[in-house]
């Protein structure tokens, strides 16, 4: 892994006219890049075609970074960026496919895909639950989905995800509580949150 140090020192060579030096960054970064755009547009070639794109712009946008962040966050920034765009142009919309569980210490509950692969029982309860986050994921705009996807996946912290989007850290949190929750809604609409029955529902017709 490179530090960001030698990454610095690679941009400035690649600044400096060294281009094939910008096969360092990509050989380090593709990886998370390609599985930042599957994740967002949900179909591997046009997640091919984004993260192509992103290391493209990222090439010819190089002297705009100035190094205040680290080089993968703003190499994640062109790739949301550059699939949010995508997303709204295409009509017809996809899934995602995530796991996920709050960690943010409010009620909005906690999903976990049931990882029981020895039984057909199980594995059929799986691809159903998995299903549904997918239609859950597809309900949400993009903005919820995208900031989704770089907290349960790619990883970031909430002060990364702050600098991929241009906003502060305690909007992120808000965020991504609402993001959770709308995707914890519709699950319990369908009944596929693991763990939740129908004893456990609200009794005597609609609750709150």
């Amino acid at each position: 892994m490179l530090t960001r140090q030698e990454e610095r020192e690679i941009i400035e060579k690649v600044l400096s006219g060294d281009t094939e030096a910008f096969e360092a960054l990509v050989l380090e970064h593709q990886n998370k890049v390609y599985s930042l755009a599957l994740r967002m547009v949900g179909n591997e070639e046009d997640a091919r075609d984004m993260a192509q794109d992103a290391f493209i712009r990222a090439f010819n946008s190089l002297e705009g970074f100035r190094g205040d962040s680290k080089f993968s966050v703003w190499l994640y920034r062109l790739t949301s960026n550059i699939c949010i765009d995508f997303l709204r142009s295409r009509a017809k919309k996809r899934t995602v496919s995530m796991t996920w569980s709050d960690d943010e210490g409010e009620d909005a509950g906690e999903l976990e895909i049931p990882d029981e692969r020895y039984s057909p029982e199980a594995q059929f309860e799986r691809t159903n639950v998995r299903d549904s986050v997918r239609r859950g994921l597809d309900s949400l705009s993009p903005q919820y989905r995208q900031i989704l996807v770089l907290r349960e996946i790619n990883g970031l912290t909430y002060e990364e995800i702050g600098k991929v989007l241009g906003i502060e850290e305690g909007t992120v949190k808000s965020r991504i509580f609402r993001a959770r929750k709308k995707l914890c809604d519709f699950l319990l609409k369908e009944g596929n949150i693991p763990g939740v029955g129908a004893s456990n529902a609200p009794k005597g017709g609609a609750g709150v």
